[in-house]
This record gives C-alpha cells, structure tokens and sequence, in this order.
C-alpha cells in the first residue's frame, strides 16, 4: 500500500540531515575523499536542513523529548531510517560567537544526481517540516515497542526510563513504512545521529552573519 501527503507542515513526521559543529573535526579528516563515515550526535541547537530528494528504507516514526541547552525539555518527531540516499542535501546552524556576533556554518552535499549523500541507521529529532511525501505499506498507530519495519534509538528508551515513561514509552504512539520518498524537503531539527554517512561532493562554509539553506 503507499500513501501520498501533499505539501505541509507536520509536528510528528520527519526527515534527514546532516549534523554541524560535532562533526566538523571528521568532515575535516575525510574533506578530500568528499566522503564521511562517522558516529556523531548534535542536539540542544534548532538547525536546518534541506534536501531535494530522499528516499529511505526501513521508516519508523515515534514521539520523544530533547532537552534545549537552557534545560528546557522540547517534545519532538523522531524518525529513523535504516538507510538512505539524499540529493542536493543542505544543512545549515546559526551560532551566537563571542565579540563576533552571528556566524553560520552550512554544509552542502548530494548536488549530481550519480552520485546522492548515503546515510545508515540515521535517526532525526525534529518540530517541523514541508514536503511531498509517498510512504510504501504505512503502518500508522503501531505501538513503539512493536515497530519491526524501523528502529527505535536505544537513547530514547534510556531517556524515557529516566524520565519516568517506562511501558508508557512502549506503548506510545507510532508509525512506520517500508519506504518513504520526500521532495522538496524544508525541516527543523534539535538533533540526529547517525552510524554513517558518505557525503559525495562536499563543501563547507563558515560565514559571519546569517545564511541558512531556507
């Protein structure tokens, strides 16, 4: 079965990016191979990404918190995708820099169609997000502990234990599909991880000001 959603904004669906500051270090180490094979985390910083197209298998969606830098507890989407591939991907973070003032770090890969960015066990904590979306054989209202087409992050689980969710967490609400392709893709996220990514054509920016991908 798939389902196709036209273009909105959605609270509880999700999508890819590339992480910024924590993989700076790697991305300089493989700069000139314009490939990326790393573990990585970002979070307590909103980021944005873009992407023209993403195709991913092994989808699961699910509910979760991240907490702000300020400590303030954020309800997110976290969606996983056991692999995918993304074209003309863009990932941009604003940063305040001391007795600079605002400074951007944008991350561009994926531009030849031959050649898009790879991602595995990629998992993303996000708020909002525009795209055209079909998701292939969609299961909606699976319970957490019972998604088998994705993954659920063995960080949630901790997290939610900590925080008092226990079998709540379990049996929270989810979703997951065999397949989601996204066009056109707009998004917001706290954080992401990811177990690789190969990021084909990369180039890195670091400006004074605001520059973001959208």
């Amino acid at each position: 079965m798939s389902q196709t959603y036209g273009k909105t904004r959605w609270k509880r669906f999700a999508v890819v990016m590339v992480p910024s500051i924590a993989a700076t270090a790697a991305i300089g180490v493989s700069l000139a191979q314009g490939a990326l094979a790393a573990s990585f985390n970002v979070s307590g910083q909103q980021f944005k990404v873009g992407a023209g197209h993403l195709e991913g298998n092994g989808f699961a969606q699910y509910g979760s918190l991240d907490v702000e830098k300020a400590g303030v507890p954020h309800p997110v989407a976290v969606s996983s995708f056991r692999s995918a591939t993304i074209n003309n991907l863009c990932q941009s973070v604003v940063l305040d820099a001391p007795l600079i003032g605002k400074v951007s770090l944008n991350i561009n890969a994926g531009g030849d169609p031959k050649n898009p960015v790879e991602a595995k066990n990629l998992f993303i904590d996000l708020d909002d997000l525009n795209a055209d979306a079909t998701f292939s054989n969609i299961n909606i209202g699976v319970a957490t502990g019972s998604i088998t087409k994705g993954d659920v992050n063995a960080a949630d689980r901790a997290a939610a234990q900590k925080l008092g969710f226990g079998d709540k967490f379990e049996n929270s609400f989810a979703q997951e599909a065999d397949k989601a392709v996204l066009d056109g893709v707009q998004q917001t996220a706290w954080a992401t991880s990811a177990g690789t990514f190969k990021l084909s054509g990369l180039h890195l920016a670091v400006k004074k000001g605001v520059s973001e991908c959208f």
